[in-house]
């Protein structure tokens, strides 16, 4: 089975053929995808702005991520499976979508930035915990982060907006 038979098969399933044709089906979907996007987006803001040194700079990192990392990840859940819903309302047009799939790439590498800053920088954030100023490391993460998932943001408006291929 190639990628174009797989795409044509998904969207004739009941699922897609149901959210194709109902009144209100994806625009359910769309609106619990984009109020999930908003919570994302704004609680990594909260951690990506304070790694910089831009906002929170009395609080200390941990508190600032104890306090945002649920949300951002319980809004992310929503966000992956409501995603997974659009792309399945018309996984052609989605599959073949320029802006589509560079929202693909930079949501991967948002997750690898997030591992990089997991596993190697919070090492010994107990150093610089509550230090206004974070190491460079801390700061090229949370910028790049910022920068990810903005353009994350915008390319989800573009791809709602154009729906062809790029």
């Amino acid at each position: 089975m190639n990628i174009q038979m797989m795409l044509d098969w998904l969207g004739e399933t009941s699922l897609s053929l149901w959210l194709q044709t109902s009144s209100w089906g994806f625009q359910a979907v769309e609106t619990v995808h984009v109020i999930a996007i908003a919570l994302v987006f704004g609680t990594i803001a909260t951690v990506d702005l304070r790694l910089v040194g831009v906002a929170s700079k009395s609080s200390a990192i941990t508190a600032v991520m104890k306090d945002a990392l649920p949300w951002t990840w319980g809004a992310f859940v929503m966000a992956a499976i409501s995603g997974v819903l659009m792309i399945l309302s018309a996984p052609t047009t989605y599959y073949y979508n320029g802006p589509f799939r560079i929202k693909l790439i930079l949501l991967l590498l948002a997750g690898i930035n997030m591992l990089v800053f997991e596993t190697i920088v919070v090492r010994d954030i107990q150093r610089w915990d509550r230090q206004p100023r974070t190491p460079i490391a801390a700061r090229c993460c949370g910028g790049l982060s910022l920068i990810f998932w903005i353009s994350i943001v915008g390319l989800g408006r573009w791809i709602g907006f154009t729906k062809l291929p790029f």
